[in-house]
């Protein structure tokens, strides 16, 4: 096999040459970073509403954003994608403060979904009093933008209640709102802060308003400004306040002049796999020896594994736990799926195996990374894990890195296209800046769909629940120029008429109210106004694979379960009833909440060796429904996999369930690609009632949000008669 390596230069970021008045750093600190400074100064700005942050992985963004609320009397919230985030993030900002022996030592508190129903229950108050309750008794709060979403559109209060009696009073205590890693939101997410953001400024609220992210999000800065917001983009890169010398001593001499390093060098090795299911799995159990090797030549290493598959990990843990344990080695597992005792354990594992739940900002110390990426997104943010830490105590005592290395398990076309051909950007062995390369992954790597078309399509149906929220006879008056002001703001960003969208939503319902016969619900409305979408086919899952008794208690999407899990069906009563028992046994709560609309309920027994096939089916003609080209709420789709002996139970519950749906008349395998669907995306194979022992389905379909931005592609999908293109 061809070896095609490179190495990544060093990055030193820019000192300032002075502290913001009234900032007072430890002796031991060499300065604040430019960027740190800029950011507390647009903070601190009054003609400023809101400030992007753009500074490279590891340079800070976390301080930057928090050093005015621990420095001043500032109260910020911090909305983070993840829990495994939001938890990283508590212990770093404890450990800023006491550092920094803050006067104010600001209290810091966490609240999750699972946080805010074991606090509301033992504390014997409804969500809305717990959220208020936690709220003030914060002056940092770190929770999620879903919380966040929720709580503004009144999804915690009562009829009765006013619509603002939570948000008015959190929207007023918390000065700063910062989002983080806010890129790895689609297109839905994006629209609903929009909507909140515009709720909070024309209901006469003075909050800034912090985005850090290692790419800057187009789309949110150009409608932010299109709404009025006053922005403010700071970007080291642009200002040339980035440096990446050629050798050790150019380092120092940039150390001696005012600079600081934040990544080190890098030696990368792309490996050129088929983009097959299980290539990387396969290469990594041929492989292993390889990567006990480091370890052996390099004592003291912390090394990384990050896949886009649960199942690849769950598979690849035990594997590489009995090859490491003969060498003292630890691993650990950090996956969607892994218990949370085993998530916080699995950071100073020696060689932790995961998912996106590290990727995404977890700052962990490692100088060894094996990793897979379903994008040039996903490939630079799994690849900034690494270089960030020089090294790490253990036991009182200081560990020095000697080198970081990486491996890219790379689809073949992103390899060749990067090394060979007349224009390849990169050479083998070559020595290569971090910007300049990143660049070429961007270019070369597949392009994900940004579903631009969304926000004129589904944006604005958010805007007008907010509005008639605003409207409600509690506090109609006292919003009243804000109730026309935001609907004014909202149709200008989403480029729609709001009484155009009240005529959908009311054709949507009147459409559910004759398939369904309720009298009650609006599945697409519900689905367009959520934050990440319903999810409909969710399961909850018992997991007797999992060591720690309360962390058995999980849920994992049913296509997820076809495929890759050994499960056995058990009712809703006894999942509950193992629940509670466990909950008493141990003495201490489960969250059980989100189990409430669960579509099945399972025991977990082990993970497949191998994936197997299966796919959905509709009790009909589906080229009518392909042909409405119509987001439409369906009924009657099952699952066909005919080994499958409990899947009766499951079609059961599914045949009657109503689900928001997108059908395409072409297969999954042509939609993905033409489309330039994420990876991940929840689109699958269906056939209906003349094709299902075809032996391909010759059907798509998406369910929820997916079928949303399905939707908002309509443009591309109904060309050439029906033929799938892209412009």
């Amino acid at each position: 096999m061809a070896d095609y390596s490179i190495s990544l230069k060093p990055v030193y970021s820019r000192l300032a040459d002075s502290l913001p008045a009234g900032v007072r750093l430890p002796s031991n600190w060499p300065s604040l970073s430019w960027h740190q400074v800029k950011t507390y100064e647009a903070i601190s700005d009054p003609a400023i509403d809101v400030v992007f942050n753009t500074a490279i992985t590891g340079d800070g963004k976390s301080f930057a954003a928090y050093l005015k609320p621990l420095v001043e009397n500032c109260y910020a919230m911090g909305l983070y994608p993840t829990n495994e985030l939001a938890r990283d993030q508590e212990k770093q900002i404890q450990g800023y403060i006491q550092q920094l022996k803050s006067p104010y030592e600001p209290r810091v508190n966490r609240l999750s979904g699972a946080d805010l129903e074991i606090y509301a229950e033992n504390e014997g108050l409804r969500k809305s009093a717990a959220i208020d309750t936690r709220a003030g008794q914060s002056e940092i709060l770190l929770s999620n933008p879903d919380i966040f979403h929720y709580l503004h559109q009144g999804a915690y209060l009562t009829d009765k209640d006013s619509p603002d009696k939570l948000w008015g009073k959190i929207d007023k205590y918390f000065n700063l709102l910062i989002f983080d890693e806010f890129h790895i939101f689609q297109a839905p997410q994006i629209a609903s802060v929009l909507n909140t953001m515009l709720l909070i400024k024309h209901t006469n609220r003075q909050n800034k308003f912090l985005f850090l992210s290692a790419t800057p999000n187009d789309q949110l800065i150009e409608k932010l400004e299109i709404a009025g917001f006053r922005c403010r983009h700071i970007d080291p890169l642009k200002e040339g306040k980035y440096q990446f010398p050629e050798s050790a001593d150019q380092g120092k001499q940039l150390i001696q002049t005012g600079w600081r390093q934040i990544l080190r060098d890098v030696s990368l090795h792309f490996i050129s796999l088929e983009p097959a299911f299980q290539a990387s799995e396969n290469w990594l159990k041929e492989n292993s020896q390889l990567v006990l090797a480091h370890f052996q030549q390099y004592p003291g290493s912390k090394g990384a594994i990050i896949l886009n598959s649960i199942a690849a990990v769950k598979r690849l843990t035990p594997f590489f736990k009995e090859l490491f344990k003969p060498h003292g080695l630890v691993v650990g597992e950090n996956t969607g799926l892994s218990g949370s005792q085993e998530k916080a354990s699995s950071l100073e594992a020696d060689l932790v195996l995961g998912t996106s739940t590290i990727d995404v900002g977890v700052d962990f110390k490692i100088n060894f990374l094996i990793f897979e990426s379903a994008d040039a997104g996903n490939f630079i943010q799994r690849l900034g894990r690494l270089g960030r830490h020089e090294g790490y105590e253990r036991n009182g005592e200081k560990v020095t890195f000697e080198n970081f290395t990486a491996y890219a398990l790379a689809p073949n076309f992103l390899i060749e296209r990067l090394f060979l051909g007349d224009n390849a950007p990169l050479e083998a062995e070559e020595t290569y800046n971090r910007p300049f390369f990143n660049n070429q992954i961007e270019d070369k790597y597949r392009k994900i769909n940004n579903f631009e078309g969304y926000y004129g399509r589904w944006g604005a149906v958010q805007s007008l629940l907010l509005c008639s929220k605003l409207g409600h006879k509690t506090i109609k008056q006292q919003y009243k120029d804000s109730h026309l002001a935001f609907r004014k703001a909202c149709e200008e960003v989403f480029k729609t008429k709001l009484w155009g969208v009240a005529e959908k939503v009311k054709q949507w319902k009147e459409e559910w109210q004759d398939l369904s016969g309720n009298k009650t619900g609006n599945p697409v409305a519900e689905d367009a106004s959520s934050f990440r979408g319903s999810s409909s086919l969710q399961c909850g899952i018992y997991d007797l694979t999992e060591p720690n008794e309360a962390d058995r208690f999980k849920t994992y999407d049913l296509p997820g379960i076809l495929s890759n899990l050994e499960i056995e069906v058990i009712t809703k009563a006894e999942f509950m009833r193992l629940l509670e028992q466990t909950a008493d046994r141990l003495g201490q709560p489960i969250p059980k909440g989100r189990y409430e609309y669960s579509l099945a309920f399972m025991k977990l027994r082990a993970y497949r060796q191998e994936r197997l096939n299966w796919k959905f089916t509709y009790t009909g003609d589906l080229l009518p429904v392909a042909d409405a080209w119509k987001v439409q709420v369906l009924t009657g789709i099952q699952v066909w996999q005919p080994e499958n002996y409990w899947i009766n139970d499951i079609n059961k519950r599914l045949k009657k369930q109503g689900l928001v749906s997108y059908a395409l008349s072409k297969p999954v395998t042509e939609v993905r690609p033409r489309l330039r669907l994420p990876m991940h995306f929840q689109i699958y194979p269906i056939s209906d009632n003349y094709s299902i022992h075809d032996a391909g389905a010759p059907y798509s379909i998406a369910f929820g949000q997916s079928a949303l931005l399905v939707d908002t592609l309509a443009g591309w999908l109904k060309c050439n008669g029906g033929e799938i293109w892209i412009a």
